[in-house]
């Protein structure tokens, strides 16, 4: 069907929701919106789906939501009675619609007899994959679009460890939800009756105490946090998100009595209203936290992003400035502080496993070679580091003791089996309390792993492609990289390129050898220097991703080197624009 039949379609809907009537009755006159909403569904992949709120077969909706929990439960059709009886676990954000979304899910499901257990509120997306494992459902649903602007909802889908689901399972998920020609003969059973019928439980506090349990044991070293943590000036913002009751009891709970929540941005708001994007990545999502830490002298700032999955922070520097972290150095002084406290205390395992993506810091990998450690680096999606966790439980044969991407995601301990912004706030805070303990800060300490180790520096950025064409103009331009087979960037040589669409690793003689990762449309491309250069289309948003990561003898030496790099690539890419 042309996007105008689809239009038709739902135009003549009688029953259509009432708010989506509307929406679809002021967009009647606009052809190009029109066309965008209608023209294609709404991609479902192994992640879920995300995208722009309102009516439209391409858009988040009742409708759209519907048909992905319907794929959902089809799939659970043709499990075993008991498995299916598991049920899912469903959480929400604090975004438009999400809560009207997650109980339309449970609503479907309900509809196949499959029992569902949803959350009295909004809840970080660490504590849904939390549930998941601790109420031994089949499956989780996430209605969430993380750290995206405030236009966007999401739909994502975990397995029973409690890590998205799983590729083999997720791809059958993903056939019923294509199999679904009409989106409202999507059968639903009314909430009150699953209720009365004990289908649908509302969950809460009770999984909250359980999820504090474990996240009372991410501490490391409670008497430093008695000594120094207490008396330590944190500031806190969960960017109008999930975060603002669970990580305000986290932080409680562990023993940090002097912090502050950011008025403003601890209200659930889904207009986001102080921030233009609710991101940790971003300086200016830190504008209202650095006012309020140079009031106070405060000695580390921390936000997360709506669904707390993300942690942001920035650190005080020697002029009394604020400096954000990325979130490779975010990584790498947790990764240094867990690995030091347990060689420390004779508690390192000698199997320890530390699991990263290919586009995050090298930096890592030198402290883990450092403490004898095993690093595995996998594709990006953190749905691949729960992967490498439930391998090591299956195999015996690794202890997994971090994970992370550069993008802001970190898990310490896998009760969780996702990134979590609530584990990463309370440990960060442990390792600021440990540096102020010998009178420095998280900067300094960033200072020291880099003498120690090398001045790393690493930079992502991205072109957007909006509109009905912006996949095919993604695809071509991801054809013409690979045709282009670059020798150099910025005078120093290729010596290999990782293609991980065809698993071949290309070296500068011509020679080749398999790459062991699964099939995944990113191109990276190693210098003779150590410098790397990685490119692939994202998967939850209309954007394709650059990352360079370098090196050198001093941070102004990374730092230049970086910007010759990035400018190189830059160029390159131009090319194809």
């Amino acid at each position: 069907m042309s996007w105008k039949d689809n239009y038709q379609t739902w135009k003549n809907y009688q029953d259509l929701d009432p708010q989506l009537a509307t929406e679809l009755a002021d967009m009647a006159n606009d052809e190009t919106a029109l066309e965008e909403a209608f023209t294609a569904p709404m991609s479902f992949g192994t992640a879920g789906m995300r995208g722009l709120i309102g009516p439209g077969i391409g858009r988040m909706n009742l409708y759209t939501v519907g048909s992905a929990s319907e794929g959902l439960a089809r799939f659970m059709d043709t499990l075993d009675d008991a498995t299916k009886q598991r049920g899912v676990a469903i959480s929400f954000d604090s975004r438009y619609q999400s809560r009207e979304f997650a109980h339309h899910a449970a609503m479907v499901l309900g509809a196949h007899n499959i029992p569902s257990y949803v959350f009295d509120d909004i809840r970080p997306t660490p504590e849904l994959s939390f549930a998941v494992r601790h109420l031994h459902t089949y499956a989780g649903i996430m209605i969430t679009a993380s750290h995206n602007p405030k236009q966007y909802n999401g739909f994502k889908i975990y397995g029973p460890d409690g890590g998205q689901m799983p590729p083999v399972e997720a791809d059958k998920i993903t056939e019923y939800v294509r199999s679904i020609d009409n989106l409202f003969t999507v059968a639903t059973v009314a909430e009150q009756k699953l209720r009365q019928t004990n289908t649908m439980h509302i969950i809460g506090e009770d999984v909250d105490e359980d999820y504090f349990k474990g996240i009372a044991e991410v501490s490391i070293n409670n008497k430093l946090i008695d000594e120094v943590g207490k008396d330590m000036t944190l500031i806190y913002t969960p960017l109008h998100g999930t975060g603002r009751v669970i990580g305000y009891r986290a932080l409680k709970n562990a023993g940090y009595d002097h912090f502050t929540m950011v008025k403003e941005q601890a209200i659930a708001d889904p207009e986001f209203p102080t921030v233009e994007h609710p991101n940790p990545e971003f300086p200016e999502a830190f504008n209202m936290a650095i006012a309020l830490g140079k009031k106070q002298g405060a000695d580390l700032l921390v936000a997360t992003d709506p669904d707390a999955d993300r942690l942001g922070a920035a650190v005080r520097m020697p002029n009394g400035d604020y400096q954000l972290m990325t979130g490779n150095q975010i990584a790498s002084v947790l990764l240094n502080y867990i690995l030091k406290a347990k060689q420390d205390s004779n508690t390192l395992p000698a199997d320890g496993l530390v699991v990263k993506s290919i586009v995050s810091t090298e930096l890592a990998t030198k402290i883990a070679d450092h403490y004898g450690v095993t690093m595995k680096n996998v594709l990006t999606g953190f749905k691949y580091i729960a992967e490498q966790i439930k391998l090591a439980e299956e195999n015996h044969d690794h202890t997994f003791l971090f994970g992370f991407e550069e993008s802001f995601g970190y898990l310490i301990n896998p009760f969780v089996r996702d990134k979590d912004a609530i584990q990463s706030t309370i440990l960060l805070a442990e390792v600021a309390a440990y540096y102020k303990q010998q009178g420095l800060t998280l900067y300094d300490g960033i200072q020291q792993l880099y003498k120690e180790y090398g001045y790393y520096a690493e930079k992502t950025t991205f072109k957007e492609f909006d509109g009905v064409d912006g996949a095919d103009k993604m695809a071509a331009i991801m054809a013409a990289l690979r045709a282009d087979k670059p020798t150099e960037f910025a005078g120093v040589k290729v010596a290999t390129t990782d293609d991980y669409q065809t698993q071949t690793a290309t070296h500068a003689d011509g020679t080749t050898e398999k790459l062991d990762l699964p099939v995944s449309n990113v191109l990276k491309y190693w210098l003779t220097d150590g410098t790397w250069i990685a490119v692939r289309p994202s998967g939850t948003e209309p954007k394709i991703k650059f990352y360079t990561g370098t090196s050198g003898k001093t941070d102004a030496e990374a730092n230049q080197n970086l910007t010759n790099f990035v400018n190189a690539l830059d160029e390159w890419v131009a090319k194809f624009d």
